[in-house]
């Protein structure tokens, strides 16, 4: 019996799209965008449904422009130290000394600035360079000497928690110069006139939007130089509507009360420079490396000790802004500030998609993962649910996250 050869065999999908995407329509492509790309987009549904389930169940009380300025205040500090965190995450480690650090950072602050009237300019460089220090300790014993990360920060959570009781002897101390104050109460200035509006706030909205269009086709672009799959046409245009929208309705709600917080633009551009350093330079990528594959990296000649050192330098200098920001918003420093801060941003960073065993994760997505815990807080205290019951959702929120990342693994092989 013969076979014939030059029967065709039907033509392949054209790369990321399978069949059924294409005989599904928007909806088919959507499903199998969101399956290709289930850990990147997961939390950031997660996080517009959580916004719009309490903005209904608060009767909208959630989205009033007072509230959301409250909502980035009140979250400013933990975002940061999941910055930080985050690279700590995906290089492999753990840093449970955060918290502490950040107050004995607060305590030093107002000791320089209340107790012997330094100017807070050198204050707030006197605190980061205090933060550096203590963060290069801990990365030294850590990458140098071998200890493990966690038992390396345990000791730092006690002994920088010690120390804050020592400098402020068990008291309260404040408040702070009025120029520190506005580091974690202030607002940008009013330019321009009088429209209703926070013209500047306006003004960065826009250049915000504008920076995000473009990255955005900027690196649809190089994918498909480099022969990667990118989103379908549609989906990503969608992508793009949502996240001009979601930029555009912030900037509105901000504009319309006292324009943006300081903090916020502080954010912003932590934000841009670690996501470019993740993405694009070639630390960011060693970061990924030791955290994914050390034997193979080291191989690869990867300075992994060096990495490690400056990880952990880099998060004491993160944990000592945020520090300066909290004691800034509460106007003043106390031996209680940054009571488990340290596991806030541990949760951030693995509900934003870090992975348990390293390697995997990014900033934007500790923000993400951050945003949902703050929108949770802000939620369940209009509704005035019991902090009892919020510790309880938000350790399910916890533990979902990491179960969703365990079943990812195993559901891709990995």
């Amino acid at each position: 019996m013969s076979t014939d050869v030059t029967a065709k065999s039907p033509a392949p999908a054209p790369p990321g799209r399978s069949g059924a995407a294409a005989d599904g329509g928007l909806l088919g492509l959507m499903l199998a965008g969101l399956r290709r790309n289930m850990r990147q987009y997961g939390m950031l549904i997660a996080l517009g449904l959580i916004v719009v389930l309490f903005a209904i169940w608060t009767d909208g009380d959630l989205l009033l422009p007072r509230n959301v300025s409250n909502l980035v205040l009140q979250n400013s500090y933990i975002l940061i130290l999941a910055i930080g965190m985050m690279l700590v995450i995906i290089a492999g480690h753990i840093d449970l000394s955060v918290g502490s650090l950040t107050a004995f950072v607060g305590a030093f602050a107002a000791v320089l600035t209340v107790q012997h009237g330094i100017s807070w300019p050198i204050a707030l460089v006197l605190c980061l360079v205090v933060g550096a220090v203590a963060g290069s300790i801990q990365g030294y014993l850590i990458a140098y000497l071998g200890i493990p990360s966690f038992i390396v920060t345990l000791a730092g959570m006690l002994l920088f928690r010690g120390l804050t009781e020592i400098l402020l002897k068990g008291q309260t101390l404040g408040p702070f110069p009025n120029g520190l104050q506005k580091l974690g109460n202030g607002f940008l200035p009013e330019v321009g006139p009088n429209t209703n509006y926070h013209n500047l706030t306006l003004l960065l909205g826009l250049v915000l939007i504008a920076a995000v269009v473009w990255q955005e086709f900027r690196d649809r672009r190089r994918q498909q130089e480099f022969s990667l799959d990118v989103l379908p046409t549609r989906l990503f245009l969608l992508k793009l509507t949502a996240l001009v929208a979601a930029i555009l309705v912030l900037t509105l709600l901000l504009a319309s009360y006292k324009g943006a917080p300081i903090v916020l633009i502080i954010l912003g551009a932590l934000v841009v420079g670690y996501g470019y350093v993740m993405r694009n330079a070639v630390f960011g990528r060693h970061i990924y490396a030791i955290g994914g594959n050390l034997p193979a990296a080291k191989l690869s000649g990867v300075k992994d000790k060096k990495v490690t050192f400056y990880v952990f330098l880099n998060m004491g200098v993160l944990a000592a802004l945020a520090g300066l920001v909290v004691a800034a918003r509460l106007n003043a420093a106390s031996p209680k500030a940054g009571v488990n801060f340290e596991l806030e941003a541990i949760a951030s960073s693995f509900i934003g998609g870090a992975s348990m065993s390293g390697g995997v994760g990014t900033v934007l997505g500790a923000i993400i993962g951050g945003l949902v815990l703050g929108v949770l807080n802000n939620g369940m205290n209009l509704l005035s649910v019991g902090t009892d019951w919020q510790q309880v959702i938000k350790g399910l929120a916890l533990l979902v996250a990491v179960g969703f990342d365990v079943w990812n693994k195993r559901k891709s092989g990995s």
